[in-house]
Formats: structure tokens, sequence, C-alpha cells
């Protein structure tokens, strides 16, 4: 191994505050679904109104995604990791007012804004410290972080929730988040490395038009893939919890602890699928198959199992089979960062991260919307949530496919290559 193929010193240090920064992140995002319940009782709310709630919070997160991530093409992933998490942190602490469905959005659309652009732009800063063929652990990890933020939290949050009340437990959250922007302060720092171009020329510094990014079949065919698997994650943040205890049955002390379970499940998925895909890459395999096919087989085969959840019999097997289907496809969130960071110039990757991601995650702008009016219109509360897996399970069967037929990395990188210009014949608002 050369010293171009190995990760910088200090790489996995920072893989571990990232890793922390992602935490935090995702214990932000279930809060507003383990309590569910208790905020729908106290503020009078109908299904409808509390997803709007949960999709509130991705009003401005793709926008704000898209718009940091072209800031974090010119400055420090260092100084936008620590203003975002200054913004979650405090705006978590109205919450302990008196608190109306009118402020409660408002502070989940800044909550949205400011964790908009926290998925690429720590993968973007992570990537400065490992070459392409080692990135699959790192990714895992950082990916990891979701899972473990959700694990972490729910059984602490849960606690807070039914022996003190719904506001601690994000006045919790807000602590924790800038107990980490100190540990950033003193800790956090830029990795150096720089990938090679797309073009494969000597030298670097080139560009390719965002036209033809964008329209890239693999990418276009990962954010598909995304898509469909970021329904899934924020029906699992907005409505899970709900589903186990109306729908299902369960105590809210239960039903809180049970929302755990695909998470920890998913947690062995993205670490598992991350180590095979590294490992097939490593070995010679194609980008193709290593990070393509393979993931995008797990989201076809999660949607397979969805489709089967509202025949089961007891609610333990039901929660058992969402539960695999939900989490099964979970590596495809590991490749697609690989996937575009393969394609992409490294002076454009912060933005076309922060693009594909909010393809991706604008589905959590409408999935919480329409399970809301699909449970408000059925019959009965489980009748209606199992509609609404039943329409996730179409989505990732399609957009499974999708990336098995048209993730091919190495095919569109030479097309790419082939738009390629130097970037100093580019103005500065280009492409």
């Amino acid at each position: 191994m050369t010293v171009q193929d190995r990760p910088l010193k200090g790489a996995w240090g920072m893989t571990a505050l990232i890793f922390l920064f992602m935490l935090i992140n995702f214990a932000d995002k279930v809060v507003v679904g383990l309590a569910a319940q208790p905020i729908m009782a106290e503020l009078k709310l109908t299904p409808e109104q509390f997803g709007l709630i949960g999709s509130s919070f991705f009003f401005l997160f793709a926008l704000s995604a898209i718009v940091v991530g072209f800031i974090t093409n010119r400055v420090k992933t260092q100084h936008t990791l620590l203003v975002m998490a200054i913004i979650w942190s405090l705006v978590q602490f109205p919450m302990l007012g008196t608190v109306s469905l009118e402020m409660l959005i408002a502070c989940r659309i800044v909550l949205g804004a400011g964790e908009g652009p926290a998925a690429p732009v720590a993968t973007h800063a992570i990537y400065k410290w490992f070459p392409d063929s080692l990135r699959g652990m790192p990714t895992a990890i950082i990916a990891q972080g979701s899972a473990l933020g959700v694990i972490v939290a729910v059984p602490a949050l849960n606690w807070i929730i039914v022996h003190y009340s719904w506001h601690w437990a994000f006045a919790a959250l807000g602590i924790v988040g800038l107990a980490w922007v100190v540990l950033w302060l003193i800790f956090g720092r830029e990795g150096t490395l720089v990938d090679p171009p797309v073009s494969g020329t000597a030298g670097g510094g080139e560009h390719v038009p965002y036209r033809y990014l964008l329209t890239c079949p693999s990418i276009v065919a990962a954010c598909c893939a995304g898509f469909a698997s970021y329904w899934g994650l924020a029906l699992g943040l907005t409505w899970f919890t709900s589903y186990l205890v109306s729908g299902l049955g369960y105590s809210q002390q239960l039903g809180g602890n049970l929302t755990i379970l695909p998470w920890i499940f998913g947690m062995f998925v993205v670490l598992g699928g991350g180590w095979i895909s590294q490992r097939l890459k490593t070995a010679g395999y194609s980008s193709r198959l290593s990070r393509g096919a393979f993931a995008s087989a797990t989201v076809f085969l999660g949607g397979c199992l969805l489709l089967f959840v509202g025949h089961m019999p007891t609610p333990g097997l039901k929660l058992a089979l969402l539960t695999l289907g939900g989490a099964i496809g979970a590596t495809i969130y590991v490749v697609i960062p690989m996937i575009v960071s393969e394609l992409t110039p490294q002076k454009q990757r912060a933005a076309m991260l922060a693009i594909v991601n909010s393809v991706m995650t604008s589905a959590g702008v409408i999935a919480p919307l329409v399970m809301g009016a699909v449970v408000q219109n059925a019959a009965t509360p489980t009748a209606g949530y199992e509609r609404g897996y039943l329409i996730l399970g179409g989505l990732l069967l399609a957009g499974g496919l999708i990336g098995l037929f048209f993730i091919r990395p190495e095919q569109d990188r030479q097309e790419l290559a082939r738009h390629a210009l130097p970037a100093a014949s580019v103005q500065p608002a280009g492409g």
C-alpha cells in the first residue's frame, strides 16, 4: 500500500468526532416521533396535523443542504460543521416553555435547516482523510451515527418523556449538542487528502459542468434508490412509535423502547454492508458490483418483505417483518456518497453530495404527510399504518430495480471524463 492509499494520521480520531456529530443529529430527528402520542394528546392534534409536524422538519432541509454544500466547496468543513451543531442545539430550548403547534413547526423547520447539510458535509469532511479504496468502513461508521443515535437516545429520551415530560427530552438534546460543540472547538481539524481527477490526467483542478453530473445515470439511479429508502427512514422517525402504541397496542414505555429494534438491526446491516462493499472493492471487483448492485439488491429485498406486513397474524410478527424490511437495505446510505465521490471532481464534491442528499431526503417532506392522511382516512389506525407501509414496499421495489440496472460508475466516469474542463477555464459561477 502506497502513502497515497493510506488514511491520514489522525483520520480515525476525526471519524470518531464526526460519528458523534451524526449520532446527535439523528437523536434530534427521532425525538418527535418518540413523543408522538404525548405531543398529540397535549396539543390535541389530528394525525394529519402531526404528519405536518413531521414533514415540517424537511421544508428547508434540502434547500439548506444544497446552499451549504456549495459554500463548503469553498470553505472548511471544520467551520460548517460547527455552525450547524450550534444551530440545532439552541433551537431545542424553546420547547421548555409553552408550546403551540405553530411554535413546534417553526422550531422543527429551523432544526431541519440546520441539519439538512449534516450528512453530505460530514461525508465530505471524512473523505479528506481517507482515499477512495478505504472509504467503505469510515462511511459506514459515519452512517452508524444515525443508528446508534437512535439506539442510545431512545431509551434515555423515552425515560425522560415517561418520568418528566416530552419538553425536557428536547432540552436534553440541546445540552448534548452544546457539549459536542465544545469537543469540536478543542479537537476538530480539517483533512488534507486530495482525490485524483475524474479525467485521469495529472494535476487535478478540473471541473465537470453540473448539467452532466446531475443527469449522470449512476447518480440519478442512486437518487431513486436513496429516495425510496429515505421514505422508510422518515416514517421510522415520525410514525413508527405511534404505530406500535396506537396501531399494535403497546404501552408508551414499551413501544418507545421497541422503537430501537430497526436501528439495532440496521446498525449491523450498515457496518456489515460497508465492510463487504469495501472488501469487494479492494479485491478488484467493479464499483457497479461492489457498490451499486450489492446495495440495490438489499433495497429490493426490503420492499419484498414489507409487502407482507399486513398479512402477519400477530403484533410480534408484524414488528419483526417491519424491522427486517425497513432496515435490510440500509447499506444504500453507505454506497451512495462513495458513488457520487467516485464520479465528481473533489472541488465540486461537497455540492454534489448535498444535491444528491437533498433529492433523497425530499422523501421526508412527503412520507409523514402521506402516512398521516392514510391513517386518518382508514377504517382503523392499524389498517392505515399497514397501508402506508405497503406504499413504502412498492417504492423500495422500484428504487432497488432502478439501482440494479442503472448504477454503473465505471462506465459513467468515462463519459464524464469527456466533459471535464480545466478549472482555470471555468468562470466562478460556471457549471
